[in-house]
């Protein structure tokens, strides 16, 4: 009976020691996949040109610092990633679509494609 609580209890210890390094990965900012800057709606691809220019942008909140709040994206020091609007054609309000950069502004050397408002991201290869 003490050998089955014994396996019972390492069981649940292997359980929670998994679920704490799943945990982990994803707070260290878990990327599903890339995507090919050629393989973005045109949109997306506008925006990006956008962002190498600095500018200018048709949404007031472009630009703005990205907190990464939910640590989907590698983690930096807060100011390190902004975000900006891809425009979502027939939508009357700025839509779910964004691109994230992290660096430097102009920079496009780290960013990310969200199609469902932050909730994925993939990695834009150039």
């Amino acid at each position: 009976m003490a050998s089955h609580a014994r396996r019972v209890a390492a069981c649940i210890a292997l359980t929670l020691l998994l679920a704490a390094g799943i945990a982990s990965a994803r707070s260290a900012g878990d990327t599903a996949s890339d995507i090919a800057a050629t393989a973005l709606p045109s949109e997306a691809r506008h925006t990006l040109e956008l962002i190498a220019a600095g500018g200018p942008y048709p949404y007031q909140r472009d630009g703005v610092v990205f907190a990464n709040r939910e640590q989907r994206l590698p983690l930096h020091a807060r100011g390190y990633y902004h975000e900006y609007t891809v425009k979502t054609p027939g939508a009357s309000t700025r839509g779910a679509r964004r691109i994230i950069c992290g660096g430097p502004p102009r920079s496009v050397a780290e960013c990310y494609y969200t199609d469902d408002h932050y909730q994925s991201f993939r990695r834009i290869q150039p």
